[in-house]
Formats: C-alpha cells, structure tokens, sequence
C-alpha cells in the first residue's frame, strides 16, 4: 500500500544542508495501525509530511497504492491527498470563522462530493460531538476540537489516516477518548498511521517504528496483532455537478470569510467605491455637457453664417465704424445677388424694461425676421411666431422667453396679454422653447419681435447688429462667406486699409465642430480621472489581499492538506476580491448618483446618469478586482503547504 526505497530528505539553507531523513526504507500494509516514535529532530514528521504527500522525497522511491508518487505535479498529489488520505493535526487547524460541521465539511468543498453538512453531522455524533455541530472552535475543548478534525479526516472515506501528535495538546480524559476512536477507525479497516513521543500513546498501535537522526531504528510489533483492510473504501456519495455550485460554495466561503474582518474588508472595498462613485458621477457630468452642448449647437441652426461688422484698425488705432455698419437694404442685397444663400434673418439685440401689472424684469430683446424661428430652432411651444406683415407693419407683438414668462406671470398663461416694453405696450402671441441655463447665462431671459418694431419702436436704431445667413449647402459656406465680404466691402466702398477688419463672419458649422470636439474631450478626460481613481482602489485592495494571504497562511496550507489544488485556492480568493470590488461598485454607483442629484440640484448643471455608465462602473469594477486579485491570489496558490501549516 504504502512503500519507501532509500528515500532521503535534505533541507538546505544557504550553503547548510540538513539530511532529515537518511536511506528510509519501510512499507505499510492496508489495514496496519502503525505508531512513527522518536525524539524531536529524529525525522517522524518529516516522514509523516512525506507519506501524506504534503512534502516530497530529495532521492529515493515512494509508492501508494502501486504508483510513484514522485514524479506528480501538485494537481495530481492533492487528487491523492483528498480522495486518499485524512489528516489529524496536532494544532487541529481548524478554522475559526466556520462551525464545527462546516469545519468537518471543509474537505468536501474540493472533492467529487457534494458538501453535505448532514453528513459532517453524523460523523460528528459518531465522534461524541453531535450536540455540538453548530458550535464554533473557540466554544470546545481542545479535545472536542481534535475529534472536529478526525470527523474532518473522515468525511472524504479515506483509507489512510495520518494523525501526526494526535494527543499531543490534550489532557489524560480527552486522549484516551481519542485514542479510542482511532482504534475504532482502524477495526473498521481504515490504515492509521500515528507519529507520537510518547510510549503510552505508541502501545496502541500494533505496530512500532523507531526513528533517530533521520533514519529507521527499529520496526517492531506489538504483539497486538495486525488488523486487515476491510477491503476498500466505502460507497462514495453521488458526485456533484461543477458549475453553479462550485460558484455559490465558493461565494459563501468568500463571504465568510470577508465577515470575519469587516473593518479591512470595509476599507477594502472604499477606494472601488470612491473610484465608481467618481466614475458615475463624471460620466453623467460628462454626458450631462455633451447633451446641454447639442442643445445649445441645435440652437445655431445648421450650414448658418453669422455676419457682424467690424472696427476697422490702422496702427492699432480703432476708426469710425459707421461706414461699414449693415442695413437691412444690404441684407436684401445680399439674397438677391448672392445664390448659395437660402435664407437671412437680420438681428439687433438690446436691453428693455419689461413689466404686466405690478411686476416689472429687465431682459435682452432681440429683434428679427420670421426665418429665425426656423434657423435658429425657436419656433414656440405655445402660441405663433409674428409674420412679415407684422414685421413691415412694425406690430407690437412679442414672444417671451421661459423666464420672462415666469417672473411676469408667475405660471398663468400669458398668451393674448399684453405687456410694456420700455413702456409701449405689446401683445405676447407666444412662448419660446425652454434653452436651459448655462454657467455664464440664462438662455431664456430674453423675448422677440419683429425687425422692425424693435429697430423703430423699442431699441432706436437704424442698422443691424448682426445678420444670421443660411447657405444651401455646407461644400459652399468658405465660398459664400468670400463673396459676402467681397460684395459688402465693393457697396459700402470700404477703403484697402480697413478692409481686412470691415466685417467679421463666424462660420457656426465650425464652431459646431469645434464644440461637439471639446465635448469629447472634456468627456475623455473626465473618464481617464475617474478610472485613476479606480486604479489607485485596485491598488488598495491588492495589498489588503497580500496582508489577508500572510495572515491565513495556515489556513491556506490547510486548504491544500484536505486537498485543494492550486486552482482552488485561487478561485478562493479571486472570488473574495471580485466581492470586495462588486460591493463596493454597487455602493459607489448609488453614491455617484446622489452625487449627480446634488451636482443637478445645488449647482444647477446638466448631468445625466445613463444605464451604459453603470454598466460600465459595475463591469470596471469586476475588472478591477479580478486584475488586481491576480497577483495575492496566485501567491496564496503558490504556498508550499507544509510551509504553511508551520507558518507563525
């Protein structure tokens, strides 16, 4: 069953080598109860770790069960070690934070079996401690404790049991009791191999092995007899199905395990919710401008040309500007003799009192054509734009802007009442679209009028402040824009000297470009702060996680002693930071969006939160976690694990 040749284990530290074991040679029947005695320093433990496949031999030969153990990977010893063999520590490492079935059950989580707490109920009454299932390590006796980890050793149905000072912390009652059991075990034909000081604790056995300075002294019976195998191991429970219930085991063994230290799991998962928080928040500011900036470009009408005069400069020195000063005679010259221009809407703009009844606001008039309802996306909500009639006839009519309404008629419907501006009174046919406010202005304190009315009536002037022009097609606004400056400068005789700065055209398509381009950027840009900031929470919780793996070494070794494999031990704790980062992802969406409220509320900017944002927080956390979970995770799979379990 069990059969060394000549193994040798060597330790080396720096130059120094140690020989723990020298030239062993010994072989173990199924069904023997085998006692390993010896000084400390004689080698027992270092032959137990080999047998129980948590070490490996320098030279020799080991064999189990008829094949060479030597030559397997790590993946197929803890095959082995938990379909094989059931371990009993002297320090019963069980683990604090899991009841004393669930400790029991621990091996199961990486075996074909399915993790089934009843069962580790049973195997705990058959131990003496089924009223004691639920309790925690910390609420038993240390011999209560040792009898936890045989039912621990026993859940997989191993043929071997490994018990390396099984009575070495306990008291005279509580080593006999487990003395008995492991007699009990090895009637039932299960091989007991027990590494043990003392000489009462070594009768038991039916077989003594002497060991000193790394090798066998003498190998001797009893006089006991030898008990056979029973003949194999039990049925094994249905095996389980990966998947799913992988997943959820893992999960709650996460879960358990974050819950054991809130605090450092809290402080964890803060610097992902500060970055989610922070990645919410600025995409909706982001957004929130990008839309107030498309708003703001559909205002400005498409393939639009806005023509102002200029101050003409010589030497720096600013002249008269009434030469080069627009009419509304040039405007239709203009249209008449220019064909790429569909349509203009002249514009003067001042500031007004305006007052109904008792309640008076001063705001920006404008004056204009009918074509600027069209051009300039104003067409009214409520109500009429004014005519051309109106416009030639100078009618007194006016459309008011969102404000202007509010603060003269307090939410009643304005529309037929009639209102003063700068004392003449003035019907209100309409009400303009709501524009929204910017950081520098409200875009809907002002009204409209025609043209006319406001150049003679209200504002007393007798040219235009500027000239909104719409060109057929966008492949001819530079072409348009030279001949408007050409045929302005040849009718208004401008002189050389001042034509360069005669009249100013902004071409609005440009300006659209440019805006929509700064958008992008400004989104971009508030992104990349938003994902440094997550990156710095990574990087929190990847040194969080490499403090966890030190301080649950043992617990790691453990892990590998009942058989999880490096995979396992991974997806533990992958698992535990990818719930750390989706914790605090879905805290830190929830903060980023009563942050955008109070962004929207306090400081009265445009934000807007949209699903593809929180799906991308979420979705970047994860991210984040499983990144930055690699590196602790792939250490505590890396643990030695006879290292581990010494680990202090």
């Amino acid at each position: 069953m069990l059969e060394l040749r000549d193994v040798d284990k060597i330790y080396r530290a720096g130059t120094q080598e140690v020989a723990a074991l020298r030239g062993v040679t010994l072989t173990i029947e199924a069904g023997e109860y085998v006692a390993i005695m010896g000084p400390s320093g004689s080698g027992k433990s270092t032959l137990m770790n080999i047998l129980g496949l948590l070490d490996t031999p320098s030279a020799g030969s080991y064999r189990l069960f008829g094949r060479e153990v030597s030559g397997l990977v790590e993946e197929e010893l803890a095959v082995l070690r938990r379909e094989a063999i059931g371990f009993v520590f002297q320090q019963f490492h069980l683990l604090p934070r899991l009841s004393a079935a669930e400790n029991a059950a621990l091996p199961l989580l990486y075996s074909q079996h399915r993790v089934d707490l009843a069962r580790a109920g049973e195997l705990l009454g058959e131990v003496g401690l089924g009223d004691r299932a639920h309790h925690r390590p910390n609420e038993l006796s240390g011999g209560q404790q040792q009898r936890v980890a045989i039912a621990r050793a026993l859940i997989n149905r191993p043929r071997i049991i490994l018990a390396d000072e099984p009575t070495g912390n306990l008291d005279s009652g509580s080593q006999k009791e487990i003395l008995a059991i492991l007699r009990r075990l090895n009637d039932a034909g299960i091989t007991v191999i027990m590494v043990t000081h003392e000489n009462e604790v070594s009768r038991e056995a039916r077989r003594l092995i002497r060991m000193r300075d790394g090798r066998v002294i003498s190998d001797e019976t009893t006089g006991k007899g030898t008990k056979q195998s029973a003949g194999g191991m039990a049925k094994p429970a249905p095996p389980r199905r990966p998947g799913v219930r992988d997943i959820a085991e893992h999960l709650r063994q996460g879960l358990k395990a974050l819950a054991t230290n809130k605090v450092r799991t809290a402080l964890s998962a803060l610097g992902i919710l500060i970055g989610v928080a922070a990645v919410v928040s600025m995409l909706a500011l982001g957004e929130g401008a990008k839309r107030d900036i498309e708003q703001r470009l559909a205002g400005l009408g498409s393939n639009l040309l806005v023509l102002r005069q200029g101050p003409a400069r010589v030497g720096g020195v600013t002249l008269e500007t009434g030469a080069t000063r627009i009419t509304v005679d040039d405007v239709a010259v203009l249209r008449e003799r220019i064909t790429a221009i569909r349509e203009t809407a002249p514009n003067v703009s001042g500031r007004a009192q305006v007052s109904y009844l008792n309640r008076n606001w001063n705001t920006s008039v404008i004056g204009t054509a009918p074509a600027y309802a069209r051009m300039r996306a104003a067409e009214p909500d409520f109500g009429r734009f004014f005519t051309e009639d109106e416009n030639r006839s100078r009618a007194r009519v006016v459309l008011l802007g969102r404000t202007v309404a509010r603060e003269l008629f307090a939410g009643q419907n304005p529309i037929g009442e009639t209102i003063k501006v700068n004392r003449i009174p003035f019907q209100v046919i309409g009400l303009l679209p709501e524009k929204g406010t910017t950081a520098w202005r409200d875009q809907d304190d002002y009204v409209v009028m025609p043209l006319l009315t406001a150049m003679y009536r209200v504002l007393g002037k007798s040219y235009v402040d500027y000239v909104d022009i719409e060109v057929r097609d966008a492949g001819l606004m530079e072409t348009t824009q030279r001949e408007i400056e050409e045929l302005l400068v040849a009718r208004k005789r401008v002189p050389p000297s001042q034509q360069r700065d005669a009249y100013q055209i902004r071409n609005m398509a440009e300006i659209q470009s440019a805006l929509a381009e700064t958008s992008r950027t400004m989104s971009y840009l508030l992104a990349t702060i938003a994902a440094i900031s997550l990156v710095v929470g990574g990087v929190g919780i990847m040194n969080i996680m490499l403090v966890s793996v030190t301080e649950r070494t043992r617990e790691i070794g453990l892990r590998k002693a009942v058989g999880a494999t490096p995979r396992d031990i991974l997806v533990q704790f992958l698992t535990e930071t990818v719930v750390v980062s989706v914790t605090g992802g879905v805290i830190g969406i929830l903060l980023g969006v009563l942050a955008t409220v109070a962004m929207s509320t306090f400081a009265g900017w445009t934000v807007s939160v949209s699903s593809d944002a929180i799906g991308l927080a979420v979705a970047f956390s994860a991210g984040v976690g499983l990144v930055f979970g690699i590196y602790p995770a792939r250490k505590a799979a890396r643990l030695n694990p006879i290292e581990a379990l010494r680990y202090e």
